[in-house]
């Protein structure tokens, strides 16, 4: 492993700064403090500072020794998650019911650390542009930078992305030639019927049964309609209905999500659900008001930027440690909206088993949206590493071309 040298020697810097941002979490367009940490820092290393794409986006533009009109951008990820963190340890979440549980505090600081070796060593050409974006966990933060005129204002060739991914060792990562992360679809269905007493359900129509039967559709939509080789999550994830044990309510709310790699699986998907919906409803005399909101595309890489970010790795921490078939993941991101405008590619890199966490931490595993969760230092150095030679390798690619 060939790590650089002065990011090793500023690891209690980024340890420290990464902690900082734990245990100050902020959920979505909230960003305030953290977005203010990171621009103070990147205006002390001389690098051109935009804020407020997406209300607490920051930008920071970094030119190398000559100006080509090549330029590459680099993201990360600064929210966190309305969620109660169950760790104890000395940097545990100051703040009430948010935390960091999925380690965009990481990803922050090794951007960052990045960002202050490429502005103490310029002997690049083109430009980086350092994305810290706000709202990743749900809230379309990507694509409010990108309505806010991120590609406009900040013009670039490629754009790249990272993420930890536990359970994979530490030292290794995992680059994806093609999808990474499934779409993201939320689906509420409000089943419209007719109440009664529960002594008595013949006087009425009962939209709990309808929903019961409608769920179980679904299921055999994903399991005997969708080709098994186009994979497909369909979620009931809470069900609504009633107020006593003697009531058969009017109404009952269904909601849930689907997960897909393509557009053609989901268009079915949708199509499907809606059609089920009306008739199913339509049998047990019901009716149904079907709405469909389709959040985040999947998560593409470009070919060959997920094959340059291969080989880059595999400079720095061997072929052996670069993980070619790992499987995508039916998780979402929002980072595909970036991938939709510019080329680029995302990666992961491991955090490792869990055994990182000091004492203090929670009973559950070190997973992500896991309130016992924890980012691992050990890998701040690496991943900052890898940034720097990415950066420094595709504008080298890019002033030839």
């Amino acid at each position: 492993m060939k790590l650089l040298d002065p990011i090793v020697a500023w690891q209690d810097e980024i340890r420290s700064l990464r902690r900082d941002l734990h245990a100050h979490p902020e959920l979505a367009y909230e960003e305030k403090r953290t977005a203010g940490v990171v621009a103070k820092q990147l205006e002390a290393w001389g690098l051109e500072v935009h804020r407020g794409l997406a209300k607490t986006g920051v930008v920071g533009t970094l030119h190398g020794e000559q100006r080509n009109g090549k330029a590459i951008g680099l993201r990360a990820d600064m929210d966190a998650l309305p969620m109660q963190e169950a760790n104890t340890f000395a940097h545990a979440s100051t703040h009430d019911g948010v935390m960091h549980a999925c380690g965009h505090d990481g990803h922050t600081a090794m951007l960052l650390s990045a960002a202050r070796y490429l502005a103490k060593h310029r002997q690049f050409s083109g430009t980086i542009h350092f994305i810290f974006q706000p709202a990743e966990e749900g809230q379309n933060g990507a694509k409010k930078m990108i309505d806010d005129g991120l590609f406009t204002l900040f013009p670039m060739q490629a754009v790249f992305g990272m993420h930890n991914w536990p359970g994979v060792p530490a030292g290794t990562f995992c680059v994806h030639d093609g999808p990474v992360m499934a779409s993201s679809s939320v689906f509420t269905i409000t089943i419209q019927g007719k109440g009664a007493h529960a002594a008595m359900p013949h006087l009425g129509h009962d939209p709990v049964v309808t929903a019961m039967h409608l769920g179980q559709a679904f299921q055999t939509l994903i399991s005997r309609e969708i080709n098994p080789l186009s994979p497909a999550v369909l979620s009931i994830t809470k069900i609504d209905g009633g107020t006593a044990e003697n009531v058969i309510p009017d109404q009952a709310t269904m909601v849930g999500t689907v997960r897909t790699f393509d557009t053609d699986t989901l268009d079915q998907i949708e199509t499907r659900m809606q059609v089920l919906t009306e008739l199913t409803c339509q049998a047990h005399q019901c009716t149904a008001q079907f709405e469909f909101d389709r959040r985040y595309p999947a998560t593409i890489n470009n070919s060959a930027e997920s094959q340059f970010c291969a080989k880059v790795l595999s400079e720095l921490v061997g072929a052996d440690n670069v993980w070619l078939d790992s499987p995508p993941s039916m998780g979402a991101e929002d980072f595909a909206f970036m991938l939709q405008e510019v080329p680029g590619a995302y990666v992961w890199i491991g955090n490792g088993d869990g055994s990182h966490r000091s004492g203090g931490h929670g009973a559950g595993p070190c997973m992500l949206h896991n309130s016992s969760y924890d980012f691992n230092d050990d890998i701040l150095s690496l991943g900052a590493t890898y940034w720097v030679k990415l950066a420094q390798q595709r504008l080298a690619q890019l002033a030839k071309s």
